[in-house]
């Protein structure tokens, strides 16, 4: 009868080696135990007839067996390694009897997962998964490290440490024995690798190694772990108007692409509230909801209590590489409960409930959607916000055709209705041909044309005196003629650039019967981004008819290291005496307010931008916007100046005049400190009676962050007064433990 057949593949081996050395070593790295069998060369096979054993890597500068006893011996450098685990030591034994390995010396071994356990002596039996260090110490694969004086594996998975330390902060570089930033110190710690946790027993927590809390028992997830169902570390506060705060935080992580926190909320001196956080990540999409309620005091000072809350909810899906779907759902029980309570508020005070369905493909966009809005000003009115359903649009750019020439179509439809006020249906049609040319000599012109339609239903309009419906329209053609000339001269360190760039339009006047509502063309904006635009209006309510000429210049100085300096000027001349905008000051007269530019960024440590309009009589300014942001990385400084003599034409706010001031600085490697402060520069006059200026809010923090601590402590005052929200100081501090989690607490 034949003996069972081993077969043993060693990839690499050097210094001195025997094949029984290399059959003993594979069979007790490769199988769980020896088998017994007969004899073959001396060898005892240690696995079953026909198997072949998995690759090993086996270096050792010499390497013997030792027959009668069945102890086979590498030393010198000794590397085996199988799979994805690998063993270095200075001498590793192996008894074959009891199927047991000795390693002494530098012991180092890499885990499948990347983690590298370290020791003086140890003693392990089933392919290293069980086994005895002494002098354990392991590293993980972000540079956490667990130390104590010896450690126990079972099945590959817990390893039971003694007198054991956790500490995923570095060592000091000139000293490491200096006690790192904070660790912890336990008699008992287990390190569970499949729960991926680390738990301790008798725990202290040392800060510079002075000890700061105790813990019978404690435990947190590994390094490994992104993300875990269970209790977060509280906050703690206490606040003027609310008292004593708390919350207690619970994840709960769903599924590895599906997640809630649950926060109660507990206030001394107010109701609690229970807040919610939904996310969910989809192959093709997300969905991300948050939400709270509450149960307070009547807000009017009537007897009894009311529900509170809120709930914010959007998601986008793609449904194939053309099309794709967004929706969002936003709601609140009142106007100022978002702000009250701390909770995020949408932009311009105003809740917006929509969904979207929308297809790209080369130039072409299609979109179909519906909107709902609540605005939160104390003078908004709920029967006068539209619904807007449904709105739909259609924009079409064909390929280019003979000169270079294309076409483009623009389609729509909207329906809009209110409770109270004026509700009206949209179709508008608009094509346009198009023709880019760029001459010999360097001048670059295009000519445009476009024919608009538009057919409203409309009722309750009111114009003049009277409110009229039915049906109204207009066709309306336009003709644009653009030219542009860029001279472009060489500098010794760059080039230079100066570019007239002047533009005919030409279109039939008015085109704005009063008959037709105007909801989407309400605020007009006239600067330098759209001074050349076939319409300074932001919609279709509203064309923008009669000749005008259009003219400027651009200027420019590009450095050759990155380095600019840009200019532009422009006006607009209208043909007419008669205004298509009234109500905008900039461009009631014939000739437009001057508007322009500035930017200067002459390298990394200084970018500035100035935008400005010019009144075209005696240059006074208009509207100024300035931006710089200046310094080195280490201290940056920000200033953002707006000022604005009309203020919104739709009447969301007046004449406003602001500054605000900011500065970022790194104090040392882990230091940092930011400030800023928000100032209204505006004085009480006859349009604005009771706006006197003054500070709208200031705030400074500080901030250490280094490997395995974040601190940050910020103090905000906020001026800021709407019905119940009353103006308040706040203390924000949070603390964060890599791997432990942190509080935070504000006063």
């Amino acid at each position: 009868m034949k003996p069972p057949r081993l077969t043993v593949r060693v990839l690499v081996f050097t210094g001195r080696l025997t094949l029984a050395a290399i059959a003993a070593l594979a069979v007790a790295w490769g199988s769980p135990a020896a088998a017994q069998g007969t004899k073959a060369d001396g060898v005892k096979p240690g696995a079953a007839a026909g198997k072949i054993l998995p690759y090993l890597i086996l270096r050792a500068d010499e390497v013997t067996f030792d027959q009668k006893s069945g102890i086979a011996t590498a030393t010198g450098n000794v590397e085996i390694a199988q799979g994805l685990r690998l063993l270095r030591a200075d001498k590793v034994t192996y008894w074959e009897k009891t199927d047991t390995f000795t390693a002494i010396g530098n012991i180092a071994i890499v885990e499948p997962n990347g983690d590298v356990i370290f020791g003086d002596q140890g003693e392990f039996t089933n392919q290293f998964k069980d086994g005895f260090i002494k002098g354990f110490r392991m590293l993980f694969k972000d540079n956490s490290r667990l130390a104590a004086t010896g450690g126990r594996r079972v099945g590959g998975v817990v390893t039971t440490l003694s007198k054991g330390v956790f500490s995923p902060c570095d060592l000091c570089k000139n000293d490491p024995s200096h006690a790192p930033l904070w660790r912890i110190r336990a008699v008992r710690i287990i390190h569970d690798n499949v729960r991926k946790e680390i738990e301790y027993e008798d725990a202290v927590l040392e800060m510079f190694g002075i000890p700061v809390a105790y813990f019978p028992y404690m435990s947190h997830a590994g390094p490994s772990v992104k993300r875990r169902s269970g209790l977060l570390i509280p906050s703690y506060g206490s606040d003027s108007e609310f008292g004593f705060t708390v919350e207690i935080p619970y994840f709960w992580a769903i599924n590895p692409s599906e997640d809630l926190t649950l926060t109660p909320v507990v206030y001394s001196a107010e109701a609690p509230i229970l807040a919610a956080v939904y996310r969910k990540r989809f192959a093709h999409g997300k969905v991300e909801a948050e939400g709270s309620i509450t149960q307070p005091d009547r807000v009017d000072g009537g007897s009894g209590t009311e529900t509170r809350g809120h709930l914010l909810l959007k998601g986008e899906h793609d449904i194939d590489p053309v099309w794709r779907a967004k929706y969002q759902l936003q709601i609140s029980s009142d106007d100022t409960y978002l702000r009250r309570y701390g909770f995020n508020e949408p932009d311009n005070q105003t809740l917006t409930t929509s969904f979207n369905l929308e297809g790209f493909k080369g130039y072409n966009y299609a979109q179909l959607s519906g909107y709902h809005f609540r605005g939160l000003r104390e003078d908004d009115d709920p029967g006068e916000t539209p619904l807007v359903v449904p709105f739909a649009e259609l924009h079409y750019v064909s390929t280019p055709g003979p000169g270079g020439s294309y076409l483009t179509a623009e389609s729509s439809f909207l329906a809009l209705h209110r409770n109270e006020g004026t509700d009206s249906r949209r179709i508008s049609l608009k094509g346009g041909w198009h023709l880019p040319y760029t001459a010999r000599t360097g001048e670059v012109y295009e000519l445009s044309a476009s024919l608009q339609g538009d057919l409203y239903s409309v009722s309750d309009v009111i114009t003049g005196s009277k409110s009229e419906s039915g049906l109204t329209g207009r066709l309306f053609p336009q003709l644009i003629a653009k030219w542009r000339y860029p001279f472009v001269r060489k500098e010794k360190r760059g080039s230079q650039l100066i570019e007239p760039i002047a533009a005919l339009v030409l279109a039939p006047n008015g085109g704005n019967p009063s008959k037709i509502p105007n909801e989407d063309s309400q605020d007009v904006e006239f600067d330098d981004t759209n001074l050349f635009s076939p319409s300074r209006f932001t919609g279709v309510d509203r064309v923008d008819g009669g000749q005008r000429f259009i003219y400027g210049v651009n200027w420019g100085l590009y450095s050759d290291q990155g380095g600019a300096i840009e200019a532009f000027i422009g006006q607009s001349y209208r043909l007419r005496s008669k205004s298509e905008f009234p109500e905008v000051a900039a461009l009631r007269d014939q000739a437009s307010d001057l508007v322009g530019r500035i930017r200067v960024s002459p390298g990394k440590y200084l970018d500035l931008l100035y935008r400005f309009k010019f009144d075209h009589k005696d240059l006074k300014a208009k509207r100024s916007e300035v931006k710089v942001s200046a310094g080195p990385n280490w201290l940056r400084g920000n200033v953002n100046y707006l000022f604005d003599d009309q203020g919104s034409i739709a009447g969301e706010f007046g004449p406003r005049e602001e500054i605000t001031l900011g500065l970022t600085a790194r104090l040392s490697r882990y230091w940092s400190m930011t400030a800023n402060i928000r100032e209204d520069l505006t004085d009480g006059d006859d349009t604005n009676p009771d706006d006197n200026g003054g500070t709208i809010s200031q705030n400074i923090g500080f901030k250490y962050q280094d490997e395995c601590l974040i601190f940050n402590i910020k103090f905000e005052r906020s001026f800021t007064e709407d019905r119940d929200l009353k103006p308040k100081d706040t203390l924000f501090f949070q603390l964060i433990f890599k791997h432990l989690g942190g509080f935070k607490g504000t006063g």
